[in-house]
Parts: C-alpha cells; structure tokens; sequence
C-alpha cells in the first residue's frame, strides 16, 4: 500500500502549520518527520491519519491497487502519541478486547503473549487509570506494533519509557512486517536512526 501525498497544506487561522508537502509514502518503508518544537509534526501525522482535515492538497489513500475514501482510512491505521488517551475506566483485559474489535492483532500473537510482553500480568484486571505514565506509554506502543494494519504511526515514541523499554520498542519497531508503512515524528535520533527516509517538516513552510 502508499500514500500519494500532492500539495498538502494545514492551517490554524491565517498561520501555514505547513504547506506544498508532497511525497509519496511506501509499505514497506519508515519514515521520520523531524523539525523543531511547533514545526508541525504532530499536526502533518494527524492529517496523515485522517483525523484533523487538511485546509488544501489531497491525499490518496492506496491499497491493494484500491483507493480507500477518506472516511474509511481509519480501518487501516493505528497511531500511538502522547495526546491520544487510552480509555481508563477499562482494565488492561478489558482495553485488549475492545482494542481487538475494531483492529485485529496479528495473528503471530495472542493477548496473553502480549500482556506478557509488556510485563503486566499481574496489573491484568487493573483500571488503566491506575498505571503509570511509562505503562501507559508500553500499552499504547503494543497496540500498534502488534495490530493487524497496514499502516503504524507513531508520536514521540519513548516518552515516558526508562532505558531498557526504549531498547524494547526499537526493537520492536525494526521487527514490523514488511508490507507495513511505518511513520514517526521524532527529535530524538536514537528513536529513528533505522528509518529509510528523514522529512524535515520546516522545509514546508509557505
């Protein structure tokens, strides 16, 4: 699948977060969208996924030779960011369940596999409310390495995260399948260095 990405813009009143960003965005492929605070990452990742409109340009959504409109982008993709909040009233069994209805795990693994993985077992049936902000972070990094979608985006992917679980999610991140389309916004080398492709967001600017 891929993204054909021609001359996108966002805006906030009369300011251009960017402008004239065109690329086109391969499975198979990561890339790193880097620029300084306020440069427009998070926003172009957003609009990438679909959930913020763009104010001009277009994007193609491609797969398996088939367009996919617009309003059904979001079945294809899982995204992972600081901003994005888990539903904290659910225990972590409860959140993997309702999680698996609308996005399927990869069928290499189990809930169970994946709730080892994280380490919480024993915080299985505890509220999300009550985990801490690097559990937090761990759960949502699983959720999108481990669904069963062509495309994976990820925010500011080790916040919150010690030494030894930035090591797990480079090296989960470099084992995603190679027919997905990974895409991350970062400032911190150590969380891309692997990437195919590094797009300075400032280089969009009207």
């Amino acid at each position: 699948m891929h993204l054909l990405i021609d001359q996108l813009g966002k805006r906030f009143n009369r300011e251009w977060i960017f402008r004239n960003f065109s690329h086109t965005l391969q499975s198979g492929k990561s890339y790193t969208f880097v620029g300084p605070n306020g440069s427009g990452k998070s926003t172009l990742l957003q609009v990438l996924s679909g959930a913020t409109p763009s104010s001009e340009g277009k994007i193609n959504y491609i797969v398996d030779n088939q367009t996919i409109e617009e309003d059904k982008w979001y079945k294809q993709l899982v995204i992972a960011a600081p901003y994005l909040e888990l539903i904290e009233e659910f225990t972590l069994t409860e959140l993997l369940n309702f999680h698996a209805g609308f996005k399927p795990f990869k069928p290499s693994i189990s809930q169970a596999q994946i709730i080892e993985q994280l380490e919480l077992t024993a915080s299985k049936d505890k509220a999300i409310k009550y985990f801490s902000s690097g559990m937090k972070q761990r759960l949502k990094l699983a959720l999108a390495f481990y669904s069963d979608v062509p495309v994976v985006m990820l925010d500011e992917p080790t916040s919150n995260l010690d030494a030894r679980w930035s090591a797990w999610y480079l090296e989960q991140v470099q084992q995603l399948s190679s027919n997905q389309l990974v895409l991350i916004c970062s400032n911190v080398p150590a969380e891309y260095d692997f990437c195919d492709e590094v797009i300075n967001v400032a280089d969009y600017k009207s």
